[in-house]
């Protein structure tokens, strides 16, 4: 019986290793991506609009399972109606309802907003504190929020912000292999220069809802192509 010839095997694109990397490569990685993107990004900033602590926040907390484009347009009216945390407290729940009802969850994310406004009048002298502590303790704030606060209200990098852009992108670039927030937060503050941290989640975030989408992102347009261990280029 004659020999049965092997089918040539096709080439496959070479893998990048990643994966493998130490954690001073993968240091290194991360500061080139964050350089890149400062270039591509050079105008990421916090999307929800405000002039001050207080407004961040209450934007914030209306942002969980919303745009920011629709909080936006939202807050305007909120605002002026309650322009500080203690007319937001003094504030009937009907009618914060029906001012923030197309953000959807309206009346979880009233009862925040109502709690949190409360609590910084009663425990803060009517002042959005300026620690992480303080922050996580108020009603509807979770790490998220206050790193949000922090970081763009304060100046102040205490953490990194983790939504799902950032979750998202931080997995296909191998930046972290968790999937919980808190986990993913802290391999990003190993790998991550203390100072971008805020920037960082701009440029992850502006990244993400641009090329790296899900659930097909734009390989061939990334400018993260050549180091990202996901690339379809």
């Amino acid at each position: 019986m004659a020999a049965r010839k092997r089918r040539a095997a096709k080439p496959r694109p070479a893998r990048r290793r990643f994966g493998r990397e130490s954690r001073a490569a993968r240091r290194t990685r991360a500061a080139e991506i964050v350089r890149r993107l400062h270039v591509e990004y050079p105008d990421a900033r916090c999307s929800l609009d405000h002039r001050n602590p207080y407004e961040l926040l209450t934007a914030t907390i209306l942002s969980a399972q919303c745009t920011d484009e629709r909080v936006n347009k939202v807050t305007p009216a909120l605002f002026a109606r309650y322009p500080t945390p203690d007319d937001l407290a003094g504030a009937r729940p009907e009618d914060v309802e029906e001012l923030i009802r197309s953000t959807g969850f309206f009346r979880s994310k009233t009862k925040n907003l109502l709690g949190m406004a409360d609590a910084i009048v009663e425990r803060h002298d009517g002042r959005v504190p300026d620690d992480m502590d303080a922050l996580v303790k108020l009603p509807g704030v979770g790490r998220k929020t206050a790193n949000v606060v922090l970081g763009n209200a304060f100046g102040r990098n205490e953490g990194v912000v983790v939504d799902t852009h950032v979750t998202r992108l931080a997995g296909r670039l191998g930046l972290t292999k968790h999937t919980d927030p808190v986990r993913i937060e802290t391999d990003l503050m190993d790998i991550i220069e203390l100072d971008e941290w805020t920037d960082f989640a701009h440029l992850f975030i502006h990244h993400g809802r641009a090329v790296c989408k899900a659930p097909t992102p734009r390989c061939e347009e990334c400018v993260l192509a050549d180091i990202c261990p996901s690339s379809r280029v």
